[in-house]
């Protein structure tokens, strides 16, 4: 089966014109005109309580109108609310309502008014009514205990908002619960079970509303539903009674449908015209009934109805008048049925049928404003003006209303007004402004002129002429600029001035004039209007039936107007081709490999251009291949029979039979021929064609020998090629093309150098090529000069002027004749230097680094070339702070293009520059403009060139620095900041200082002994400081001081605000010794010690290349030894000298293995004395320890002895005081074992869980007082917590405290518990 379908893109241009047509006149923006509204807010407007209301009131007009509000009936004053204003040259109103305003205190009804001197427009009655999301109202919702196939509602309602919510039923998990015949929701919210089954029992049916308005979902509580199977409820009974009683509870009856909504057997609906209307049926019963919808009297409206919730819901979208009847929804099951009747009455609020159109006129003339509408009930007309009741509005006399008209006659410009038709009827209204302007202009053609118009042969054509004028204007159609007026059936003339061509031909091609007049005058515009040839599908896919595995291919040939691209899309059953490289799309086919059961369908070949579009169809079946043996696989065998036919002078038709396919298909054949006239044994790649294709039509040049050959190719490979086909030989004719990239570009001010690319052999189409070389000066009335040359690719003229444009054209030609007339391109005659330098060179200095530069670009003339851009030349003078000289070079920098100012960065502060510009051409620059001096301001300096630390001492440093390098100003000071450094590496307070800028050295006092200190130096101008460097130094070790001590912390010591300076050469006069070298790279810097008796951290910090292999050297202070060298394992900035003797001064360096010379400054050092004793902690040495432990052991001993001793018959004397005190409270240790009466052990505790009565306890405030007992087992234990064990020892010493609670006022003269004791040795 094969189709094809053709639409023209005029068609859909066509119901565009039309619709335009019976638009109204539009008035042009810059003509006094009434308002008119262009945009509003919708009638009625729900708005969002959190955001901000906006009240949209936008029009038109000349002048441009004003605006003004209404609420509830009454001017609404916004200036005197603070929380609303009005958008700049707009009416609409924005209430804001973030500052805690709420949005229910601006709901009511709104109206806008636009008004200008010829009227006043309004808008709709706007009802702003912010949206409600209310929450569910609390309720006690009891479990629904139902029987197996009884049925069920479960009621939602949900609470009432604004707009109303969307339903929908999910659980606890969120999830949807499933819906079907059985089960389904009811358009009130309600879930109803025709008959619930045992599956239904869960606890989570939820009801949601969704309120989109807000973006928020409320939740009603869960609802619980039990099913009772029968076979369950017959168990329960049975486990209840007796053998001999009878019982069993029926099981599941079917009964007949009953409807659950809507109740009774008839019901009413009232539904709006335009509306959707939805009818509902739900029926319980079981089995579960089906629901069939009529319409009594008449047939349910085709296209327009729906059936949703499983037929339970009858939808009729769009309903009108004629939908008004009974609709019958039936329920039926295999037990009976039951119907319910809807009465549906279709009401409808107003609908235009003539809804009226502005009005323009001409003084004098005549006119009506027609205001038709209907509804059900008929609505009522009336008309205001200018927003007012027209029957209070004042007097027109040229003005009459009659009913839903209002006729105009001898109209002046004073009856310029806006007028409103209101139709209104219970259900709603319509109200239409339009305006009556009263005006005299010429006519206007509003078309751009020379439009082109393109349309596809044997269609309309529409040529479009929008104009204005007043009186209206008188339109007609020429064609041709001076042709006769066009008339007859062959053209319709729209009201609007649109011409059309309801079929338009080849020959409709041309120019087109729109002439429109009226009595105050006449104007013309042309259009064009080209006709192309139409799209075809010459050769269309055809039905195919292939067998799986093997090639299927749909061709489809297209022929197009040439002027138009044309795009080939593929589809399959009218989808997008599948993503499988199987698909393969070539020109004029599709090819499908290897072919599967799903490749089955309809393929659609759809050619698209910019005016219309084709499409052909095919179906591809594919069938079972049979069984076949064991497959070898080969290359193709070469084609056979080459066959020339249909000989031409341009081309020839090669037919084959191809050879054998080997077991794998032939994918495609590749076509080549040899030209045994130019260049015989030579193959060249002719064309390539699918396998499927055994003809190809080629393509022929003149004047070429040809032969052809043809190999196949399948998956395996390229067969061998066939035998070469019979000769043919061509005619010789005009060379068909022209050399390709002709140029023209002088190489000497005084000639052109003409060059192109010569044609290739079988270019030439015959003996004897050769080149016409053409060339004239441009915009010059000069006639062309000729040469004709061999084939060569370049010719050279010369005597030319410098660099003028040239006209210049090279023709091929052969014996024959000459190539079709070549198209010409523009070159120049070669350039020369500018002559003219450029003038107005000014300088804006920007800032210290950065000026821009502004010059008058040369007259183009004097350019004599390509205008390349500008040059500026800039250098450095001298330095404003140095006032030394010293030759700079240049900097260029280059501007391309026409440019006439640049920005010149990297300038050194606070220094004289100059620079002069030149323009460039491709020969070169023109010359320089006079020098111009500037100078750049002041700057941050660069950081002071070192910073050298000397002279440490016990609390003092000495710094000297040098001037930074560059100081970009005037040095107004130095600032010097430092902090000292703990072991830990943690900063202590900084410290500054400000040094004059005259100053070269500082000596700092009053600092800590052996203490890290780190300094921050930088330098300032008047500008701001520059950049600081950093260095590190330790003040020398207190010599009365043991070695080998921590330093103080941070913050340590005298503090700083004592700390003393003075600066160079007040407080010194010999230079000291410093240990700092040169800030050179690569360096060793700071190195520091920390000695003890018999070892030294060396540490230092290191700046250089990556990986260097560090080495320390040491020997005695003073003496001539060598220097003993250690090797620091890998790149560590530290190291541990061992084995050196106490009490003894050390030199150190550091220095990098590889680098001559290159080591740090000399350290010294000094080891600590030789202690004669080491004072160590006796708490942490092992044998102290043990011996506390024995100790421990034997007291814990002998302790156990003495209360087993106590126990077998002795007294203690807390036990007689006890008795003497006779404390009642205190129960009297048993006769019978000797214990105490309420004294417990540990296990008796935990079985009781009883706490120790009143008289085993301490005090409140946990002191035990002298007069109470003076030897209380108290002291001896753990105060409070102080309890016996059933072999009268303590617990309290097991009870984790490390020292007792102190006794108040008797401290000094209680003896120390044995237990405690036994606790502070271990």
């Amino acid at each position: 089966m094969m189709k094809e379908k053709s639409i023209s893109a005029s068609k859909a241009s066509l119901v565009f014109f039309l619709c335009q047509m019976i638009s109204a006149l539009d008035v042009p923006l810059d003509l006094s005109q009434p308002p008119t509204i262009t945009q509003q807010s919708p009638k009625d407007y729900i708005v969002d309580p959190r955001e901000n209301i906006v009240i949209q009131c936008e029009a038109k007009g000349k002048p441009p109108p004003s605006f003004s509000w209404t609420r509830n009936g009454t001017h609404f004053d916004i200036d005197k609310d603070a929380q609303v204003t009005m958008k700049p040259n707009s009416g609409t109103l924005v209430v804001n309502i973030m500052n805690g305003v709420k949005a229910e205190a601006y709901e009511g009804v709104y109206q806008c008014t636009a008004r200008n001197e010829r009227g006043a427009a309004i808008s709709n009655n706007i009802v702003i009514r912010p949206s409600r999301s209310p929450l569910w109202t609390k309720e006690k919702l009891e479990p629904n205990h139902v029987r197996e196939g009884d049925s069920l509602v479960l009621n939602c309602r949900p609470p009432v908002g604004l707009p109303p919510p969307i339903i929908f039923w999910m659980d606890n998990a969120f999830q949807r619960l499933p819906q079907s015949e059985r089960v389904s929701q009811g358009l009130n919210g309600d879930l109803y079970f025709s008959n619930v089954q045992p599956e239904d029992t869960r606890e989570d049916y939820i009801c949601y509303a969704r309120f989109n308005h807000t973006q928020t979902i409320q939740q009603k509580q869960p609802i619980s539903v039990k099913v009772f199977s029968m076979d369950s409820l017959n168990d329960t009974i049975a486990a209840n009674l007796s053998d001999t009683d009878i019982y069993g509870a029926k099981p599941v009856t079917e009964r007949p449908p009953v409807l659950l909504t809507p109740t009774g057997s008839t019901s009413n609906k009232v539904e709006l015209r335009g509306n959707v209307l939805l009818l509902e049926c739900i029926a319980a019963g079981l089995p579960t009934p089906v629901i069939r919808w009529i319409k009594e009297g008449g047939e349910l409206p085709a296209n327009r109805t729906f059936f949703e919730n499983f037929k339970k819901t009858l939808k009729i979208i769009d309903v009108s008048e004629a939908d008004s009847g009974n609709y019958k929804c039936t329920a039926r099951n295999t037990l009976g049925s039951t119907h319910h009747v809807i009465s549906v009455t279709v009401k409808a609020a107003p609908y235009w049928i003539t809804a009226p159109r502005n009005l323009v006129l001409s003084p004098g003339e005549d006119g009506t404003l027609i205001c038709r509408a209907n509804g059900n009930p008929k609505p009522s007309i009336s008309w205001l003006t200018n927003g007012v009741p027209i029957a209070i509005a004042p007097e027109d006399p040229s003005r009459k209303v009659d009913g839903d008209t209002i006729i105009f006659s001898a109209v002046q410009e004073r009856s310029s007004a806006v007028y409103q038709c209101n139709a209104s009827n219970e259900y709603g209204y319509l109200l239409a402004n339009a305006f009556v302007n009263v005006l005299a202009e010429p006519p206007r053609i509003l078309t751009p002129a020379n439009k082109l118009y393109q349309v596809i042969a044997d269609s309309p054509a529409l040529i479009d002429c929008a104009y204005f004028g007043s009186p209206k204007p008188e339109i007609e159609w020429f064609r041709g600029v001076k042709g006769s007026i066009l008339r007859g059936n062959e053209y319709v003339f729209h009201d609007n001035g649109t011409l059309e061509i309801p079929v338009a031909q080849k020959d409709s091609t041309g120019t087109y004039t729109c002439v429109a007049r009226n009595k105050l005058g006449k104007t013309q515009n042309e259009v064009q209007l080209e006709v192309k040839d139409p799209t075809m599908i010459i050769k269309q896919p055809q039905y195919k039936v292939i067998q799986r595995s093997a090639q299927a291919s749909f061709e489809c040939v297209i022929k197009h107007d040439p002027t138009l691209i044309p795009t080939v899309i593929w589809l399959k059953d009218n989808n997008e081709l599948p993503d499988d490289e199987r698909f393969l799309v070539g020109k004029d086919n599709l090819t499908i490999m290897n072919v599967t059961d799903k490749d089955d369908g309809t393929y659609t070949c759809i050619v698209n251009t910019t005016l219309d579009s084709v499409s052909a169809s095919a179906v591809l079946t594919v069938v079972a291949a049979p069984p076949t043996p064991a497959i070898i696989y080969a290359r193709p065998n070469p084609p056979l029979d080459l066959e020339l036919t249909g000989q031409l002078e341009r081309s020839i038709e090669l037919s084959w039979v191809p050879g054998e396919e080997n077991n794998s298909p032939i994918t495609n054949f590749v076509i080549e021929y040899e030209d045994g006239l130019h260049e015989p044994g030579v193959w060249h790649y002719q064309t390539e064609v699918p396998g499927s294709q055994t003809t190809v039509q080629l393509k022929l040049s003149p004047y070429v020998n040809y032969s052809f050959r043809v190999i196949a190719v399948n998956e395996i490979g390229r067969s061998q090629p066939s035998e070469p086909s019979e000769q043919y030989l061509t005619k010789s004719a005009n060379p068909d093309e022209n050399p390709s990239n002709v140029q023209g570009i002088g190489s000497e001010p005084d000639n052109l150098v003409i060059t192109w690319e010569s044609l290739k052999g079988f270019q030439s189409n015959g003996p004897g090529l050769q080149y016409k070389v053409s060339w004239r000066q441009k915009d010059v009335d000069d006639e062309w000069t000729s040469v004709v040359v061999a084939n060569v690719s370049k010719y050279i003229v010369s005597g030319t002027p410098t660099f003028v444009p040239y006209e210049i054209k090279v023709q091929a030609l052969n014996d024959l004749g000459y190539a079709p007339e070549p198209s010409e391109v523009i070159g120049h005659s070669g350039e020369d230097l500018p002559m003219v330098a450029p003038g107005n060179v000014q300088v804006h200095v920007i800032n210290s680094t950065l000026a821009k530069v502004h010059w008058d670009p040369v007259p183009l003339k004097s350019v004599r070339g390509h205008l390349q851009g500008y040059k500026v030349y800039y250098w450095k003078v001298q330095s404003l702070s140095r006032r030394s000289k010293r030759h700079v070079e240049k900097k260029i920098l280059t501007f391309r293009g026409n440019k006439t100012f640049g920005m010149l960065p990297g300038l050194e502060p606070y220094s004289s520059y100059k620079l002069n510009v030149r323009v460039v051409n491709g020969k070169g620059e023109g010359p320089a403009s006079p020098d111009k001096v500037f100078k750049t301001p002041e700057g941050v300096p660069s950081p002071p060139s070192f910073l050298k630390i000397t002279n440490p001492t016990l609390d003092s440093l000495t710094l000297e620095w040098g001037s930074p390098t560059h100081p970009n100003g005037v040095l107004t000071s130095y600032i010097l900041k430092f902090q000292p450094i703990n072991n830990t590496h943690e900063l202590g307070p900084l410290v500054e200082i400000r040094i004059p800028a005259n100053e070269s050295s500082l000596i700092l006092k009053n600092l800590n002994y052996s203490t890290r200190y780190k300094f921050y130096f930088n330098a300032q101008t008047s500008v701001g400081s520059g950049s600081q460097i950093t260095e590190e130094a330790v003040t020398i070790m207190d010599e009365g001081k043991m070695a080998g001590i921590l330093r103080p912390a941070v913050g340590a010591g005298k503090g700083y605000s004592e700390i003393l300076f003075a600066t160079s050469p007040v407080m010194h006069t010999v230079r000291p010794t410093f240990y700092k070298v040169q800030p050179l790279y690569p360096r060793i810097r700071n190195v520091t010690t920390a000695a003890a008796e018999t070892y030294a951290n060396i540490s230092w910090e290191y700046e250089g290349p990556d990986h260097a292999n560090f080495y320390v050297e040491y020997g005695v202070a003073g003496s001539k030894e060598d220097w003993k060298k250690e090797i620091v394992n890998g790149s560590r900035s530290f190291f541990v000298l061992k084995g050196l003797t106490p009490g003894t001064a050390y030199k150190v360096r550091v220095g990098a293995e590889g680098l001559s010379g290159f080591r740090s400054s000399e350290d010294l050092f000094e080891t600590g004395p030789a202690m004669a004793s080491r004072q160590v902690d006796i708490a942490t040495q092992g044998w102290f320890i043990g011996l506390m432990c024995a100790v421990a052991l034997l007291i814990l001993i002998l302790l156990i002895v003495c209360f087993i001793r106590r126990n077998k018959g002795g007294k203690y004397p807390v036990k007689e005081k006890e008795d003497a005190h006779a404390d009642p409270e205190i129960q009297p240790m048993k006769e019978d074992d000797g214990t105490f009466g309420e004294y417990r052990s540990l296990e008796s505790d935990a079985e009781d869980h009883k706490p120790l009565k009143k008289g085993s306890r301490t005090p409140s405030d946990r002191t035990v007082k002298k007069e109470d007992s003076d030897d209380s087992l108290v002291d001896y234990g753990e105060g409070v917590n102080g309890q016996f064990n059933e072999d009268g020892s303590f617990i309290g010493q097991y009870s984790g405290k490390k020292e007792k609670e102190p006794a108040e006022g008797n401290e000094s003269s209680e003896a120390p518990s044995p237990v405690n004791a036994m606790n502070s040795f271990v």
